[in-house]
């Protein structure tokens, strides 16, 4: 018994144990040994250091019935077969385990840093004396006397103070976990899905309580944070086949090839001009709807406190009353004026905007330019936490006939779509990502209303202001995919409309996307990673990492298949569920999970028999630290015949998920919305000498524009430039660096004819 607790002990909390225990029954000693002469300050240090001791035991052995508890509790919860309503009712159970094994983490990490304190000062307190020791200044006190007259109990002191130091060091690096999860979980996926579920759920919640949150942190039941969780959680279900956090981004690491030629655009077209000069005019106010400290800090990293402040006009508090009011927006109108400022126009033509911090809540400005006949619609991208979770509610949902009541009403009375478009969009149901989905809702409910009794009607009825103006909605990243989500339901409405999206998120079905090609355009610049950021391209780019680690000549072969194995969710008591579940159910649900995405692993020529003497094998040959396996102890789980003299990473290989490899039983795919116009850096001339070329190359770098096939944009592409060639700026900018290249090509072209000799 107490064996097998010794083994589901993590090695280093048998250490800090150990070490804990000595520095406590050695410090009473010097404690009784120094009581009667030593200085007050000594005597609380040697009161403090083996106290400390003492109460990092205790807590440690609280910790790890607090650890017990709660992994047996995610244990009775995580059973492939539950049924959501008991899953459910023993949730908030679950919670209150975690958390109480969360605060005895926290304590341990507060009496972590005052052993580290304590340390420091007994150390500085020996030193102290070394030094008056050899001036011959005083005896200090007896227990130093002592210990200087008899070896071995200078052996003895010196051995305290170092393994006081050693424990205090050691419990830096080791954290508060005094059991192994695995111990518990072992190779079950849904209990390490459950477990990392918590996880995320509990660390989201802290950190929005951090950013004035609170109001989270209490809650129990289930929310948009636990649904984000959930799908984090399944994420990183790769963690029950052993296999860390860096392995995998080794293989990612691994996808990243310099020696790859560049992707060819020959086959694209290019971009007509008048759509990137559009794109260009308008994209100033799709960055100017960043009101907040964002903006200022990707362009000014170190002084951007003091250039949002300038923005926000709290240096001219007295302007205030000739600013417009908008929701949310904090007593000076800052929003509002950072808005304008940026766009450099007058308080009068922003009529409307919203600044708020709800979930699936899009803040938003609408803004009159009369003297271009258009109305302007700015929704911001992502800024807030909440932003975030409207980013990560990413599961598939259902679009009803009024989410796509302009693009249905347009398919109808539209003699330019094909007949088979029409019909696709016709036949329900369709999908789209869901928190865009609902911040479009309410976005519409703000404009327009549901009675068509909101702004926009008052400003372009018939007689009204704006009557026979254009309606221009633009957007970066989650503003453009909300704003083309709102697109879609306007369009019928106010025919002349159009909407640009500058690197937004994938957020409709491929019917959808293509049949609002018309009047709504995806600009997408580069390699920028939010175009290919959903839940079928993150676990495509796992397995894409899997694959690469395959063909490492460096990779271990046994920890690939360990890696695989779990993390798409190939086990037993899943392939007989999967194979008794309907089909057709499985298409429409509304959940997102890593079963769903690699299902087609799991087909029917699966052998359920063969299945579990390999379960065996490999529960067999994957122990918690045997991560160094023979090859020859595995073979493939996903193929039906197993034969040994194949190489079981190669028949892995085939059976990996990748796109063009898609199941009826997978979610519906996520695409960009309308028509995809991809803005690409061309290579820098290098031919010009060294000299002249430095400082130059940047300035100089060309970029053409093509129209692309959203199908390109499935998968994720790992780049060193994947995260800042999402800064808005950086489209803006390669948008004026592509105009100026074409208005030179044609002064070129101009120029020519009149140089040409005549004959």
């Amino acid at each position: 018994m107490w064996v097998s607790k010794l083994k589901n002990m993590r090695w280093s909390a048998m250490v800090l144990g150990t070490a804990n225990s000595l520095v406590l029954i050695v410090g009473i000693y010097f404690l009784v040994l120094a009581f009667p002469s030593c200085d007050r300050g000594l005597l609380v240090m040697l009161v403090a250091v083996p106290f400390l001791a003492a109460l990092r035991i205790a807590t440690m052995v609280k910790t790890g019935l607090a650890q017990q508890a709660t992994a047996k509790t995610v244990l009775e919860e995580s059973p492939a077969d539950t049924l959501d309503v008991l899953e459910d009712a023993s949730r908030p159970e679950t919670r209150v385990r975690y958390k109480n094994w969360l605060w005895w983490t926290r304590f341990a990490t507060v009496i972590t840093v005052l052993q580290f304190v304590g340390a420091s000062y007994l150390l500085f307190s020996m030193v102290n004396y070394m030094i008056h020791s050899q001036n011959k200044a005083s005896s200090y006190c007896v227990l130093v006397a002592t210990s200087s007259n008899i070896l071995w109990k200078q052996q003895l002191l010196i051995f305290f103070v170092i393994t006081v130091c050693l424990a205090a060091v050691l419990q830096c690096f080791s954290g508060s976990n005094v059991l192994k999860w695995r111990s518990f979980y072992a190779t079950q996926d849904d209990a390490w899905k459950a477990h990392y579920r918590e996880v995320f759920d509990h660390g989201i919640r802290e950190a929005l309580c951090c950013m004035g949150r609170v109001k989270y942190l209490s809650v129990l039941e289930e929310d948009e944070v636990f649904s984000v969780a959930r799908l984090l959680g399944d994420l990183v279900a790769y963690r029950a086949a052993g296999t860390g956090h860096l392995k995998l981004m080794a293989g990612l690491a691994l996808l990243r090839n310099p020696s790859q030629s560049p992707k060819s655009f020959d086959e694209y077209m290019e971009t007509p001009e008048e759509k990137i000069r559009e794109a260009a005019d308008l994209h100033k106010f799709a960055e100017a709807a960043y009101t907040g400290p964002l903006l200022d800090f990707g362009r000014h990293p170190f002084l951007f406190p003091c250039a949002w402040l300038y923005r926000q006009g709290i240096l001219t508090p007295w302007t205030r009353n000739r600013l417009p009011k908008l929701d949310g927006d904090n007593w000076w109108r800052g929003h509002a004026a950072a808005f304008l400022k940026y766009v450099k126009l007058s308080p009068e033509v922003l009529r409307q905007g919203r600044v708020n911090q709800a979930k699936c809540r899009a803040a938003y400005f609408v803004i009159v330019l009369h003297h271009l006949r258009s109305v302007v619609i700015a929704v911001r991208g992502t800024e807030t936490p909440e932003d975030l979770i409207t980013d990560s509610l990413c599961r598939e949902c259902r679009l009803s006939a009024e989410d796509l009541d302009g693009l249905i009403n347009f398919v109808c009375s539209s003699c330019l779509l094909q007949r088979d478009v029409k019909e696709s969009l016709m036949s329900f149901p369709h999908h789209a990502h869901s928190g865009i989905v609902e911040a479009a809702r309410d976005l519409f409910m703000q404009i327009e209303g549901s009675d068509s009794s909101g702004l926009l009607c008052s400003l372009l009825g018939a007689g009204c202001e704006c009557e026979g103006y254009s309606i221009r909605i633009v957007g970066h990243s989650l503003g453009g995919a909300i704003g083309a989500l709102l697109g879609l339901r306007l369009y019928h409405r106010y025919p002349n409309l159009h909407v640009y999206t500058y690197g937004p998120l994938p957020c409709v079905d491929s019917v959808v996307a293509n049949a609002c090609s018309e009047f709504i355009t995806s600009i997408v610049y580069n390699n920028e990673f939010s175009a290919r950021l959903s839940v079928g391209s993150l676990l495509r780019l796992q397995g894409a990492a899997i694959r690469a680690m395959s063909k490492d000549s460096e990779a271990d072969s046994a920890m690939i298949l360990r890696l695989a194995r779990h993390f798409l969710n190939v086990s037993k008591h899943q392939k007989d569920r999967t194979q008794v579940k309907d089909p057709a159910s499985d298409a429409i649900s509304g959940a997102i999970t890593a079963e769903k995405l690699s299902h087609q692993i799991s087909g029917p020529q699966f052998d359920i028999k063969a299945s579990e003497e390999q379960d065996e094998g490999f529960l067999a040959c994957t122990g918690e630290t045997d991560f160094g396996a023979d090859n020859d102890q595995f073979t493939n789980p996903f193929a039906s015949d197993a034969i040994a003299n194949h190489d079981p990473v190669s028949e892995f290989m085939e059976s990996v998920p990748r796109s063009d490899s898609v199941s009826p039983t997978d979610p519906p795919e996520m695409y960009l919305p309308g028509l995809v116009i991809h803005i690409v850096a061309q290579p820098r001339n290098f031919d010009m000498p060294i000299w002249k070329g430095w400082g130059v190359h940047e300035k100089t770098q060309s970029h053409k524009a093509y129209i692309a096939d959203r199908e390109s944009f499935k998968d994720m592409i790992v780049s060193p430039s994947m995260f800042l060639d999402h800064l808005p700026w950086r489209c803006h900018d390669a948008m004026l660096k592509l105009l100026q290249a074409r208005s030179s090509q044609v002064q070129n072209t101009q120029v020519l004819p009149s140089e040409c000799p005549m004959v």
